[in-house]
C-alpha cells in the first residue's frame, strides 16, 4: 500500500508510471529525489538512464511546492506613559538671581554663560550690594570692549590669527607623547589634518580612562589593556611550515599566552572558526596543527599566511595598548582607534575617553562632540607649539565646519566648494570649471561676499563698506517744501 501511495506521488507530479515504479522499488521516494545531492542523482541515472533522470527531474523540480508562508504576528500596541523631560538648563542659583536684578536696575546686560562663572567664584562669599554691583559695572565693561564691531569681517581675522600662527609651526611630524614608543602627529602636518576633516587621521591614538573600581589596580588595567589590544596568533606563537606532511605548526609560546591571558583551548577554538580554516584544525601534543586538505604548495602557503594573522582577541582596528599614570590613576593609549567598540567596554570611564579621530567622534557621539573635538584638538596643536591664538577664532572654524549637521573640510570638497557666489568658486580652484557649469545652468552671482566684490571692483560689504552715508543739504529759507 505504501509502495502504491509513493507511486501515485510521482505520477501525479507528471513522472510516468514504469520509471516511478523502478523508483520507488530502488527505495527512493519523491522527498529523496526532490533533494538529493550530486552523489545520489549519478546512482539513479544509473537505474533509469541519463535522458529519463532528466524528465524525472524536470517534472519534479518545476512543480515542486513552495514553502509555506509563516503567519505574521499581529502587533502588539505599544503603551505610552507620560515622562517629564529633563531640564537642559539648570536653574539660577540665588546670587545669579541678585546679580541680574543688579543689572537689570543699571539697564545693562550679561551673558548666562558670564554671570554663571562669577556666580561660582563668588559663591559662598558674604558679598555686599555695593561691592556685587561694582564688580558688575567692571565686568560689564569688559565684556562690552571685547564684543566684536558691527559689521567687522570676523572670517579674516580668524583667518590671519591661524594663518600667521600656522607659519611658524614645525614641520616635525612626529613625537614621544610622554608614553614609549607611541608616537603622535603633531605641528602643522595636525592642523591640515583637522581642518581637512580627514576621515582617519595619521595616527590615531585613543586615550581610555577607566571606572573608579579599577582605575588604581595594576593588574586590573593590564587585564583590561589586553583585552582591548589585537592579539593575533603570529603575536603568541611560532608558525612554521611542514612541507614533507604538508601541515603548518602553530607552536604556542607559554610565556606570551599567560601575558595575554590565554589557554591552548581558546586559540584552538578560535582558530578553528576562523575563515579558511574550518575543519582543518587540530590540537597535537603541545601545538596546534593546521592540515593542508589538498597537495598544493600555494595553498600551505595561504594557509600558514592565514594562520598567522588570524585575530584571538582584542578590538578591530586598536594595535597597542600603553599604560601610564596620570594624576594618580592609571590611563591606557592606544595605537589606533575604535570608540564605538572602547565605550561598549564595561570598565571604562564612558565620560573621560576619548579619541584624535574627529569624524569618528561624529560617527558615535553627535555633531556636538565634533565640534568641540574640532576645538580641543586644535587648541592643543597650537598650544604644543606655544603659540597663543583665541580660542573664539578657532571656534568659528569650528562652528563654520559643524553647522550643517555634518563635518565638512575647508577646501574645494567642503565649505570653499559649497559657497553660493560663482565667483568666489572659481577664485578659489578649478576657475575655468566653475565659470564654464554656471554659465550652462544660467547660475547668478549677487555679489554678497568679500571675493566676489573685489573681482569686479566695487567696495565690499563688510566694515565701512556696509555702510552708506547720506548727506541731505540744509534747505534755505523760502525755499519750497
Amino acid at each position: 500500500m505504501a509502495g502504491k501511495s509513493t507511486v501515485d506521488v510521482f505520477t501525479r507530479k507528471g513522472v510516468d508510471e514504469k520509471v516511478a515504479k523502478l523508483l520507488v522499488e530502488n527505495g527512493y521516494t519523491y522527498t529523496k529525489v526532490a533533494r538529493a545531492n550530486e552523489k545520489t542523482l549519478r546512482k539513479i541515472e544509473r537505474i533509469l538512464g541519463e535522458r529519463k533522470l532528466k524528465q524525472v527531474l524536470n517534472a519534479i523540480r518545476t512543480k515542486e511546492r513552495a514553502p509555506k508562508k509563516k503567519k505574521a504576528k499581529p502587533l502588539k500596541k505599544p503603551k505610552l506613559t507620560k515622562k517629564e523631560l529633563p531640564s537642559k538648563i539648570e536653574p539660577p542659583t540665588p546670587i545669579e538671581k541678585k546679580m541680574t536684578k543688579i543689572l537689570e536696575k543699571s539697564g545693562r546686560s550679561l551673558p548666562k554663560s558670564v554671570l554663571k562663572d562669577l556666580a561660582a567664584r563668588l559663591e559662598g562669599t558674604n558679598i555686599q550690594d555695593k561691592l556685587l554691583k561694582e564688580i558688575l559695572g567692571l565686568a560689564t565693561e569688559r565684556f562690552e570692549n571685547h564684543v566684536i564691531d558691527p559689521n567687522e569681517s570676523v572670517g579674516i581675522i580668524a583667518a590671519q590669527s591661524i594663518g600667521e600662527p600656522g607659519t611658524q609651526m614645525t614641520m616635525r611630524t612626529f613625537h614621544y607623547a610622554g608614553v614609549a614608543e607611541m608616537n603622535v602627529t603633531l605641528g602643522l602636518p595636525r592642523l591640515i589634518e583637522i581642518v581637512d576633516a580627514r576621515r582617519v587621521p595619521s595616527t590615531p591614538i585613543m586615550e581610555i580612562h577607566l571606572g573608579e573600581g579599577v582605575r588604581n589596580d595594576l593588574d586590573a588595567v593590564r587585564t583590561i589593556a589586553s583585552d582591548i589590544e589585537r592579539t593575533m596568533v603570529i603575536d603568541i606563537a611560532d608558525v612554521e611550515t611542514d612541507i614533507s606532511s604538508m601541515e603548518v605548526l602553530v607552536k604556542l609560546d607559554k610565556r606570551k599566552m599567560e601575558r595575554k591571558g590565554l589557554t591552548p583551548e581558546q586559540v584552538l577554538k578560535r582558530l578553528g572558526k576562523a575563515k579558511g580554516l574550518k575543519g582543518l584544525v587540530d590540537m597535537r601534543e603541545e601545538d596546534i596543527v593546521v592540515r593542508c586538505d589538498e597537495p598544493s604548495y600555494k595553498k600551505l602557503l595561504r594557509l600558514s599566511e592565514d594562520t598567522k594573522s588570524t585575530p584571538i582577541k582584542g578590538i578591530d582596528g586598536i594595535h597597542r595598548a600603553v599604560i601610564r599614570k596620570v594624576g594618580g590613576s592609571y590611563v591606557v593609549y592606544t595605537e589606533g582607534s575604535n570608540l564605538e567598540k572602547v565605550l561598549e567596554m564595561k570598565d571604562v570611564d564612558k565620560t573621560r575617553t576619548t579619541t584624535n579621530s574627529i569624524m569618528e567622534i561624529h560617527e558615535v557621539l553627535g555633531i556636538e562632540a565634533a565640534r568641540n573635538s574640532i576645538i580641543n584638538e586644535a587648541s592643543k596643536t597650537l598650544e604644543e607649539q606655544g603659540l597663543t591664538v583665541d580660542i573664539r577664532h578657532i571656534m568659528l572654524v569650528s562652528d563654520l565646519m559643524t553647522n550643517d549637521g555634518d563635518v565638512k573640510a575647508i577646501g574645494r570638497h567642503g565649505i570653499s566648494g559649497r559657497k553660493s557666489s560663482v565667483l568666489a568658486r572659481a577664485a578659489f580652484e578649478i576657475t575655468s570649471a566653475h565659470l564654464l557649469r554656471a554659465g550652462m545652468t544660467g547660475e547668478t552671482d549677487s555679489l554678497e561676499g568679500v571675493v566676489e566684490n573685489i573681482i569686479v571692483g566695487q567696495p565690499v560689504t563688510v566694515g565701512t563698506g556696509a555702510v552708506n552715508l547720506v548727506w541731505s543739504p540744509q534747505k534755505k529759507e523760502g525755499d519750497a517744501k
